[in-house]
Order: C-alpha cells, then structure tokens, then sequence
C-alpha cells in the first residue's frame, strides 16, 4: 500500500517530508511514493528516496555495508585489533520508540567509522623485492559471509555487481577474455550454484576496481583480489568449472603483470598454461563443448555455460593463456609451458579463435584443426582472419622469433641465414598484408584500434629480435631493423590518450626493445655508421618512445625501472 504525503492547512508538503533528491536540489516535493511527480519526470525514480524515520534508505543501507566490511577487513589484516562490542537490541522493544537515525533502528549494529584499509595505488611498487608475496587470511571473506550473524549475502551487493560488469566490458579484450558479457550480466539473477565461478566474477570486478583508478572504487581492489585467489584454490580443490578458474588465473596473471609484481604474475602465467594443456584446450574441438578423445586427458564440463558459446569460451581460453605464456615468457625471460611438439598431448591443434558472437550465430567452423601454429609459421597464413585470430598469430610469431634468436650462437655469413630464420621472414611478410595497415588505425573501431597496436607492434618487434644480433655486420639486416623500429615509433603517433587504457600491458615491454634498439643507433650514428641521418632523428624517436612508455606506466606501472634506465643510458650519450 502507497503512502500517502501529509500536507499541511496552506496545501504543502510538510517540513521534512520531501525526498532526498528534492531536498538536495531545493525543488517543490508533492511526496507522492514510491516516486514523487519531480523524480519521475527526472527520468529518476529509482532515486526517490524518503528519510523520515520509517525505515532506511538505499543509500543508508549500502553505507552501513560498507563501514561493516570495512571493520572485518581491519580483523582480518589486523589478528590483534580489537574490534567494538556489537550491541544487543531489546527484541520487546517496539519499533517506534526507535529513533528516525538509521545507525540506531533495531536490527542495526553500531560500527565505528574508520578509513578504508585499501591504498588508492598499487600497494607493490616496483622498489619492493619482487619475493614480496601477500599472506592471505584462510578466514572467511568478509564480502561473502556476513559478519554479524544476519542472513547470508551475496557481494557486491545491491546493483553493483552489473556497475562492475559495464566498468570492465570494454577492457574484456585488453585482457584476452573471450566471454559474452550480455549472458555473463543475465547470470547474476541466477542462483549461486547456476553463475560463473566466484574465482573469474572476483577476478573480472577486480580488473573493474583497477581500471577506475584513481576513483574510490580502486579502494576495493585487495578485498577482490583476495577473494579471487581463495576461489581458484577452491576452484582446482574441487575441480569445479575449470575453464571459468583458467580464465581467471589468466585474469589475475595479467593484473599482477600489469603492476609490476612479476613474480607473481610469471607464477600465475605458468601455472594457469600447465592447467590448460593437463584440461586438453590446445587439441581439436570436435563437437559441441567435447574434446578430440585420443588427446584429451579429462572432460570439462561445460554444461553451465550458455548452449551456443560451449565450443567458442573453450577455443577463446586456449587462445588466451596462449598469449599471456608465449608473449611474456619473452618478456619475462623464462621458459614456455604451452608447448607445440608431435606428442598428441602438446601439439596446438586448436582452431584460430573468433569473436565470441560469431560462434552463436553458427557461421564459424570448429571442426577437428591440426598443427594449427607450425602450419601458420611454416608461411600458411589463411584463415583466421578475426581480431582474436590475429592476436594469436602475432603471439605466435613473437615467440617465435625470440626462440630462434637464442637458440643461434653463432656469427652468420651473409646471404647464408638458417632457413628457420628464412621461412620466419617469409611468414611475416605474407602476414603484414592481412592486417589494416598503420595508417588507416584511426578509421577503425576503438576494440579493433587497440588489438591491431599491439598487433603490429609485436610483428615488427619479431623482426628486430630476429635480426638484432646480426646487424652490426649486416647492411641489409641493419637496415631492416631500423625500418622495424621506426614502424613501431609511427605506431605510437596514432595512439590517443584514450587509448592507452585500453592497451595490452605487453607492448611496454616491445617497447624497451625498441628503445634500446634506437639508442644502439645512435651510438652507431656518431661513430661514422650512417651518415644519411643524424642522432637528433633518432632521438626525437627515443623521445617519442619514453613519452609512450611514461603515459602506459601511469596507466599500469610495469615500466618504472625500464623508462629510468633508458632515461640514464640516453644522458650518457
């Protein structure tokens, strides 16, 4: 039953009896509920909101919420902190003799009003040993067990849980996770035991609190982090879900990279690869959500995921632990798990992935592949043409590169190169003509702009791997590197500010390369090397360079310790 608003004899609205929205804006309420005429024509009912004593508002609720979780924090954080006595209400007492004060309605509990124990910034900066490692309380998270004996409930609570879901969805392709965001929100009315995985819900507001940086939302990111560490625990205790705790390993790798705790992240990179291969993602798909059965070591079950994306989250998730192990092994500097060798077990037969939508509408064949990397290497670049598959394939030919860098020790003769190193080349330039090229990067869409910048810059960073050691007495090779530095430099230029937030974490590291590549050149450029440009070309090349590599490590402060570096080398020139 609606109440009805008490006038007095002149026919207003009495004192106190407005809600909130036209208190604060000091407009005429006719206190008509549950919205009053003004909200409703504000296109605003949902914030008509009345605090006459009756009950608590919405937002009183959330901010009694938030101080309680935030005192279960400091006990958590805290073994010897003593928090204050929870006071016991007179069950007899009726409610009126209750005060209008929200803080003392039965039912409520005092807490005392303490600053957020969550740093705004990254609580690892890249000066503290990388051996720093979080201990995590075994404790029941304070978000989803409710700490003064009230009904249990679910976090984050009220309408958060979709805010946090539209703060990541644009950023759902800067970490490789291929998943339909319209079912994933659709999935939060559904029964606990029906959602995803606590571990890739935590891991995805994670990233949502972090991308809000320096917004007060960021102040959240340890207590989802906490939790997300906890559900994969669960998550491979129970064998539950394993895709849902493989994406969000791979989530979490990425967030702890992307902050400069390497150790962490190369450990969560690792291990999350090992995972993929022991579940069977890298063999061929051969029917809706089952695996090729002569290579597959266990069944995932699949069934909670949406009927028609079964096949597509499968090859979506091999592709992207594929892209975290091989792009910041190199990066890293440490050995790949996601191998690709004869043995049925390890050979990437996987298809090219696709944009999640396309694999409901059918159009996209996931039938039995084979040697799907080694064919593209060996200079085979048809099919998969999407923005996922290209992403793949530039993973693919980085590590690539790297690996045949290493591996040759040796002085090469000119004209003489290994044909590893030939048929790598060939690939490359059969693979370059298959992109949007660099100067049409500002006519495509912002998801496809910012895949396609890291795109190109891995491709060209390959070359100047590949070749790098060989240069200083090569002509021809030199020459080559040079132009794969000034294309990545020319990338740069077509990054707006916008963008950087949407950008890989992995192109700060191409572009250490790139730097130290130029700043090799300019000792080359002094001592008589090449005399058709001077140093100060090039320098201008290393200004834009550190200006790119600044503007990403405000972003995610991975590359502190590189841009000082290169920053100190280049005085010294």
């Amino acid at each position: 039953m609606t109440n009805k608003p008490t006038f007095t004899d002149k026919g207003t609205l009495q004192r106190g009896k407005a809600c909130l929205r036209c208190r604060k804006r000091k407009m005429r309420c006719d206190g008509n509920r549950p919205a009053c005429q003004q909200c409703t024509h504000a296109k605003k009912p949902e914030g008509c909101e009345y605090d006459d004593g009756k009950g608590k508002t919405r937002t009183q609720i959330l901010r009694e919420t938030i101080q309680r979780l935030e005192q279960r924090v400091r006990e958590l954080e805290d073994p010897e902190y003593v928090s204050p006595g929870v006071m016991l209400h007179d069950p007899h007492v009726h409610q009126s003799e209750s005060s209008s004060s929200s803080y003392d309605s039965p039912g409520s509990t005092p807490v005392s009003v303490s600053h957020s124990p969550f740093p705004s910034e990254s609580t690892n900066s890249p000066s503290e040993p990388w051996t720093h490692l979080p201990v995590i309380s075994p404790s029941p998270s304070p978000f989803t067990t409710d700490i003064f004996f009230e009904e249990p409930q679910s976090y984050p609570p009220f309408d958060l849980g979709p805010v946090l879901l539209d703060i990541f969805s644009p950023h759902r392709h800067q970490c490789g996770l291929g998943i339909h965001m319209g079912y994933l929100r659709e999935s939060l009315k559904l029964p606990p035991s029906e959602q995803r995985h606590p571990a890739l819900m935590n891991s995805i507001y994670l990233w949502a609190c972090f991308v809000s940086r320096p917004k007060p939302l960021s102040q959240h990111e340890e207590s989802f982090l906490s939790q997300a560490l906890d559900g994969i625990r669960e998550g491979l205790r129970q064998g539950d879900k394993l895709l849902d705790v493989i994406q969000a390993s791979c989530l979490l790798s990425l967030y702890f990279l992307a902050n400069g705790r390497l150790v962490e992240g190369s450990f969560h990179a690792s291990a999350v690869a090992a995972l993929a291969v022991q579940c069977g993602l890298q063999t061929a798909v051969s029917g809706e959500g089952t695996f090729n059965p002569s290579s597959s070591r266990e069944k995932l079950d699949l069934d909670y995921i949406q009927p028609g994306y079964k096949d597509g989250e499968r090859i979506l998730a091999f592709w992207q632990v594929y892209n975290l192990d091989r792009c910041w092994s190199v990066a890293l500097r440490k050995p790949r798990v996601s191998l690709d060798t004869e043995d049925p077990w390890t050979s990437i037969d996987c298809p090219w992935p696709q944009d999640i939508t396309e694999y409901e509408s059918g159009n996209v064949t996931v039938g039995n592949g084979f040697s799907t990397v080694k064919t593209f290497l060996q200079g085979d670049v048809s099919g998969g043409f999407s923005m996922q598959a290209q992403r793949a394939k530039a993973s693919a030919i980085f590590s690539r590169a790297d690996e045949l860098a290493a591996s040759w020790r040796y002085r090469l003769p000119v004209d003489s190169y290994p044909e590893e190193f030939q048929a790598l080349e060939l690939t490359i330039d059969r693979f370059i003509p298959t992109m949007i090229p660099i100067h049409q990067l500002n006519v495509t869409m912002p998801e496809e702009k910012h895949t396609l910048i890291v795109v190109h810059t891995l491709i060209q960073v390959s070359v100047l791997q590949l070749y790098q050691r060989f240069a200083q007495n090569d002509p021809v090779i030199y020459d080559k590197c040079s132009a794969a530095a000034k294309a990545c430099v020319a990338i740069t230029k077509y990054i707006s500010e916008q963008d950087y937030d949407y950008l890989d974490p992995i192109v700060g590291s191409c572009w250490t390369t790139v730097a130290e590549w130029l700043m090799c050149e300019i000792a080359d450029i002094e001592s008589a090397w090449a005399l058709s440009i001077t140093s100060a070309d090039v320098r201008n090349d290393i200004a834009t360079i550190l200006y790119a590599m600044t503007t990403l490590n405000a972003r995610f402060p991975v590359l502190g310790i590189s841009v000082s570096k290169i920053q100190k080398r280049l005085a010294e020139l």
